[in-house]
């Protein structure tokens, strides 16, 4: 059988993108993008190092002096336009990403619908931007000003990578900042177009893109005109940037892993929850999120009828290219990510867990040039082994039966991720209890979806700061605070 080409995607990159000029790296490196589902070389990306980020800092900060003195009225505009022109070329991106990423071209199209909402959300919010007043004696006033840090390095994840490097920019940029953002090296091509498609709509310098590795990053973090950080990605690196970034004390906000329970209670319905548990899992995006709720505590009472609709859904769901309509598993992103995902499977069969679906590469041999995972479930899985605390960041499912609710609550709770959970019961009662003593940021109860305004962010190891939110808007501002006397 003939393994499927890329589409065109009708775009090569040109370079970084710097003070509203494209640039090569100043060494000239560059690196390559690859199709994860058919090896296809996409393009040659560059590679910035320290002097490049230098560069970019340096265009962010002329820019900020303008940007941001400029009114809530053009800043909004501003977004509003972008918001517009994103949703226009909505396909191109959503392509785009489904074929460097590997992910579903339909969870695709939804990253541009939710990134050019949340541009108008926060354009929308601004005039939230307020201080307070008071007045402590007579012919005295003091208040307070928030106003924007300067420039801001965002470094995305490759999982989400167009929505991320525009919804990850969005409150610093309606906040007055500008941005340095660095796109995923894994999945580089769409931050590239984004950063086009915003010319003639941000003045050059406001928002920049590089592109590069952990070094590019870690030069971000620590160049000293950098104010404020943010990040999306791993426990291990959010530690290192939060380390580099305490050497100049800078407010930093991370969104990091998890390992996050989706908890079904007695009396739920078994197909109901098990629906819950494959669509928690975001298998569309091939179980790499941060939020899928890959750890399934599940009544003894439930686990037979549970397990087996979990594995009828897993089985049923179609794998293959990622850009063809109607699929939705593709492959991990990488070699490295699905021999990582590979070594966590065999892990969990040497420590007995019970394989009940999957765990092997698809046998089409139209798929055997890519980095594809069959969608995995396994039983008899117990907090002890490494598929019941660690991270897989891949589309393996574990089952956890019990039967005694503290015993389950503590094993749920008992792994340094606090991201999101997920409640599954007809009882009320039991439900909030649940959500109020689950070591978790986010809680979903007999529901799965984010809305915007609602605040996300992790507990324990899985972040620092909310998102999505008008806390996030304002963790771009600094508070001044002046004391008058007349």
């Amino acid at each position: 059988m003939t393994v499927p080409t890329s589409p065109d995607l009708g775009f090569s990159p040109k370079g970084l993108y710097i003070g509203g000029e494209w640039q090569d790296a100043a060494d000239g490196r560059t690196f390559a993008s690859t199709n994860p589902s058919n090896g296809e070389h996409l393009g040659e990306v560059p590679l910035a190092a320290d002097a490049d980020v230098a560069r970019a800092v340096a265009a962010a900060r002329s820019a900020f002096g303008d940007w941001g003195r400029t009114s809530i009225k053009e800043r909004a505009g501003a977004l509003n336009a972008f918001a517009d022109k994103l949703m226009a070329h909505k396909d191109e991106l959503a392509l785009m990403d489904s074929v460097d990423s590997g992910n579903a071209l339909s969870g695709m199209k939804g990253d541009v619908d939710w990134t050019a909402a949340t541009l108008l959300f926060f354009a929308g919010l601004l005039t939230e931007i307020k201080g307070e007043t008071s007045s402590q004696q007579a012919g005295h006033l003091n208040l307070t000003h928030r106003q924007p840090y300067g420039v801001v390095a965002k470094i995305n994840a490759f999982n989400h990578p167009f929505r991320f490097c525009v919804e990850k920019a969005a409150a610093a940029l309606a906040a007055g900042n500008t941005v340095v953002a660095k796109a995923s090296e894994q999945a580089p091509l769409s931050s590239l177009r984004v950063a086009e498609l915003s010319e003639g709509i941000l003045p050059p310098g406001v928002f920049n893109v590089v592109t590069g590795d952990g070094a590019t990053g870690s030069a971000m973090v620590r160049h000293p005109d950098v104010s404020r950080i943010g990040f999306v990605g791993s426990v291990e690196t959010g530690r290192l940037i939060a380390r580099d970034a305490a050497e100049g004390l800078k407010h930093v906000s991370l969104e990091l892993g998890g390992k996050n329970p989706i908890i079904i209670f007695a009396d739920a319905d078994p197909k109901e929850a098990a629906t819950a548990a494959i669509k928690g899992m975001n298998m569309n995006r091939q179980g790499q999120s941060c939020s899928s709720t890959s750890r399934v505590f599940v009544h003894q009472n439930l686990q037979n009828a549970v397990t087996e609709e979990l594995v009828k859904q897993a089985e049923a769901l179609p794998i293959g290219m990622p850009w063809l309509e109607g699929m939705e598993v593709g492959p991990v992103v990488s070699e490295r990510q699905r021999e990582r995902v590979e070594g966590f499977i065999a892990s969990a069969r040497e420590e007995g867990a019970v394989l009940l679906t999957g765990g092997e590469k698809p046998a089409d041999p139209a798929l055997s040039n890519g980095h594809f995972v069959q969608p995995t479930v396994f039983g008899g899985v117990t907090p002890d082994m490494r598929i019941g605390h660690q991270e897989i960041f891949g589309p393996v499912m574990s089952v956890l039966a019990w039967s005694d609710y503290e015993d389950m609550l503590a094993k749920a709770n008992g792994v340094m991720y606090g991201l999101t959970a997920a409640i599954v019961t007809n009882d009320l009662k039991m439900a909030m209890q649940t959500a109020e003593r689950i070591e978790a940021g986010y809680v979903w109860i007999n529901a799965q979806g984010r809305y915007l305004g609602a605040p996300y962010g992790g507990w324990k190891q899985s972040g620092l700061g909310q998102e999505e939110c008008l806390d996030e808007l304002l963790s771009y501002t600094r508070i001044k605070n002046i004391n008058m006397r007349w």
